[in-house]
């Protein structure tokens, strides 16, 4: 009895010292070895508890609330395989950023490596990838509450981004009936830190800004080019309007949120005139995360004086490992602190190459119907005051390269590791985060890897609508030089599904489209319900690869 009710002391005072650090919201996923966490989460009147059964679904789900919320999300798991199954997530988080508090529950150290059930070797499991972890000892009244607290409080306090995993052993018994009166002189060692509402332990952390470069005056009279990649909204307009002032073109990623003021960089950076942009003397970088190909090559081809790279991430960040300067800092701070001055632009002769190369584009896609053509329209589709959430792949490629999203309308994706696992459980965690209504795009592939995480769907702060674009396989492959003989076997994989029973067995509205109409329809209605729509959009397989590759071949033909 006494183990169970101090397993449960334990576990509280390890959540009271979350919260003091920003957590809100914990994920968890059923277990038994993991009872003292979650059930000190569900009684804690601060905490908001998501629950989910795939543990990876639920690592995805708690990014998503850590993308949108901008503050750390804890996750619970029991032992064994439960564990692992989160290392996805925490990869994700250490390359965009997201702050996730992992907490693993571990069988004790005398039942790991003598073949006790459900027990493995835990502590560093996700070797390099957490920016912290911490091993906490079986709980005992020996170690005091004190040590608790402060070992919290200095793991979450250096937490930037990225992920702090927490082992946390527990001995049985897990279960049993609580007595009030036991353990209170432990608790009560932490005095009136129950009312202070602050950690135990505070450090002095940098202030949140920079400084001007002291040769900036200088640098922003050069003929400047600038490179947004992924940034929050409200940024991404800073620096349009930033960019503008100084005269400088401004390369909007899908994910810059820029307004992307010369749009389908993807297909005219392959014009001749592009090559104009080789005279730049500084490029500045805001954000990682580049999409398109041609960007991509852009970027590593380019040789200016120097290359800034702004990012609040640390690390390189740049592949092409440029000689410059890496600024690590709040992007809205270091935009304050770095003035433009009104100049005209240098590079005015790329304007009528975008020109020609969006009209062919606008004129190319705005009939028919398609992959492409879908990519193309999005903006069209967005609902007011929502959210936009882009899946990997094809489709992220296509929405980069096709697309014009409006200024400061909100993007999510997952183009850390840029894989495909787990988009369902993100775009839901978005949600659950900001309550906004939502459009989601992935493919076909993305949702069977995830597929039951429409379960997180079943009921939504807002209306949702989530488009599966159906091109029967992992079509990004028709893009690459696989070779054709191997390609639908290995490579795009082909399943020949349809989602109408998946939406069915989770009681979701489902929509099958197989004209731009039938779109238009689906998403204008689903806009006026606070549910869930499943839009299957079928398209020709190779369709959206091979118009991108037209379009490509025709502009570079110019």
């Amino acid at each position: 009895m006494s183990t169970n009710v101090f397993n449960h002391r334990w576990a509280s005072v390890l959540f009271e010292a979350l919260t003091r650090h920003g957590v809100h919201h914990v994920c968890i996923a059923p277990g038994s070895r993991s009872t003292p966490l979650t059930l000190a989460a569900a009684n804690h009147p601060a905490l908001i508890c998501h629950t989910h059964f795939d543990e990876r679904g639920l690592g995805h789900l708690a990014l998503g609330l850590a993308k949108a919320g901008r503050e750390p999300v804890a996750i619970v798991v029991t032992s064994g395989t439960a564990a692992a199954n989160l290392y996805p997530a925490v990869i994700e988080a250490g390359l965009t950023g997201e702050r996730l508090v992992v907490l693993t529950a571990d069988r004790p150290p005398e039942l790991i490596d003598c073949g006790a059930n459900q027990a493995i070797r835990q502590a560093g499991m996700f070797a390099s990838h957490p920016q912290q972890t911490l091993s906490l000892p079986r709980p005992t009244p020996d170690i005091s509450a004190r040590w608790l607290v402060s070992a919290v409080d200095n793991a979450l306090t250096s937490l930037s981004y990225g992920a702090v995993h927490i082992n946390c052993p527990f001995a049985e018994p897990l279960y049993g009936a609580d007595d009030p009166d036991i353990y209170q002189d432990w608790l009560q060692t932490l005095g009136d830190w129950w009312r202070d509402g602050s950690p135990w332990l505070r450090a002095d952390t940098a202030p949140a800004g920079c400084i001007m470069q002291p040769d900036w005056l200088s640098w922003q009279k050069k003929r400047g080019v600038v490179i947004v990649g992924r940034v929050p909204a409200e940024q991404g307009e800073k620096i349009a309007h930033w960019a503008q002032q100084l005269g400088w073109p401004l390369i909007g990623d899908v994910l810059s949120q820029s307004g992307q003021p010369l749009p389908c960089a993807d297909l005219w950076l392959a014009h001749p005139q592009a090559a104009i942009l080789q005279q730049a003397e500084l490029v500045v970088q805001f954000g990682g995360s580049l999409t398109g190909k041609r960007l991509l090559q852009w970027q590593a081809a380019s040789q200016p004086l120097e290359y800034w790279l702004v990012d609040p991430l640390s690390g390189r960040l740049d592949p092409a490992q440029h000689r410059g300067r890496r600024l690590v800092a709040d992007i809205g701070v270091w935009l304050t602190a770095h003035p433009s001055s009104a100049q005209a632009p240098w590079a005015k002769a790329l304007d009528d190459c975008v020109g020609r190369v969006h009209q062919q584009v606008v004129s190319r896609l705005t009939f028919g119907f398609g992959e492409a053509q879908l990519a193309h329209r999005v903006p069209e589709l967005l609902p007011t005051d929502g959210q936009f959430f882009v899946g990997n792949s094809l489709t992220v490629r296509l929405v980069d390269a096709l697309a014009q999203l409006p200024a400061g309308y909100p993007v999510y994706s997952n183009r850390g590791a840029s894989g495909i696992d787990g988009l369902i459980s993100t775009l839901a965690g978005v949600q659950r985060a900001n309550g906004r209504p939502t459009l989601g795009i992935i493919g076909d592939l993305s949702a069977l890897y995830d597929l039951n995480a429409l379960a997180l769907l079943r009921q939504v702060p807002a209306s949702l609508v989530l488009i599966v674009v159906n091109n029967n396989g992992g079509q990004i492959f028709s893009l690459l030089p696989t070779p054709p003989e191997q390609r639908e076997m290995f490579y795009c994989m082909p399943q020949q599904v349809e989602f109408g029973h998946a939406a069915a067995m989770f009681g979701l509205r489902y929509v099958r489209a197989e004209n731009w109409q039938q779109v238009e329809d689906a998403v204008t209605q689903g806009w006026q319900q606070c549910d869930t729509t499943l839009l299957e959009v079928v398209v020709t397989p190779k369709a959206g690869a091979e118009t991108l590759s037209q379009l490509l071949s025709e502009v570079a033909s110019w």
